[in-house]
């Protein structure tokens, strides 16, 4: 029943040494937030070109997301296609078919969302 209080005022003595000992060792580092990137046309001229240089950028990476997103569905429904050939449902022609469509399809995509980024 005695080593309670023992503990409780172990565990307080340890918790302020703990306390004074962080603030002693963390008081003379000083870290610095990184500096903001440029955009990738610049920082133009004022606010407002700075902005829309960011916006560029914004949706130069939504693109670049729509294009991975594209290819990943047309991969996908590719690879649904072979299983179709394996398990015997559809040909090897219609498999080569499937691929040529769904690289046609990702050119015209890429096609178009360079076209559109280069709208800004």
């Amino acid at each position: 029943m005695h080593i309670r209080p023992f503990f409780k005022k172990l565990t307080r003595r340890f918790s302020l040494y703990g306390l004074t000992l962080s603030a002693v060792m963390t008081s003379g580092t000083h870290a610095a937030l990184p500096q903001m990137e440029a955009p990738s046309r610049g920082e133009g001229n004022g606010i407002i070109q700075t902005l829309q240089n960011h916006g560029f950028d914004i949706v130069s990476l939504i693109a670049l997301a729509i294009a991975a997103a594209a290819f990943c569905g047309v991969a996908y429904h590719a690879y649904g296609s072979y299983s179709e050939v394996q398990s015997g449902k559809k040909t090897w022609g219609q498999f080569g078919l499937t691929c040529g469509v769904g690289a046609l399809l990702l050119v015209i995509i890429i096609w178009l969302l360079t076209k559109g980024t280069g709208v800004l």
